[in-house]
């Protein structure tokens, strides 16, 4: 089992996630089960997993976590480019967090690949 307050893809993906939810404040107010729900979940989802992960009893099951990581990378960054062409998101704002994204992604790639197999 890993602590993963100690681990810098947690904690970055714990400011992503804060940077979100308050992005997300000026969001119409009829997008609150739609596009901003579905941020917030794909936002959460990238540091619980890998804070699940960390959890696990086996370093198979920590790449699982990862992975699942990953695919909610994915989801944030479709879903952030959805929100900007809606005018929802300024440009600035969406190419920062779609860099802190790309950022994120990498890391986890690199900390799956140092796993052993």
């Amino acid at each position: 089992m890993r602590d993963f307050h100690q681990l810098a893809i947690w904690q970055q993906s714990h400011k992503l996630a804060l940077k979100i939810y308050k992005a997300l404040k000026s969001f119409p107010k009829d997008e609150i089960f739609g596009i901003t729900a579905q941020m917030r979940r794909s936002s959460s989802s990238i540091p619980t997993n890998i804070a699940e992960g960390c959890g696990r009893m086996s370093d198979a099951e920590l790449k699982r976590f990862l992975i699942y990581s990953s695919g909610s990378c994915s989801e944030l960054e479709y879903q952030t480019l959805l929100s900007k062409d809606l005018g929802y998101l300024p440009e600035e704002i969406s190419t920062e967090i779609t860099n802190d994204i790309i950022q994120i992604r990498k890391m986890i790639f690199a900390f799956i690949n140092k796993l052993p197999n």
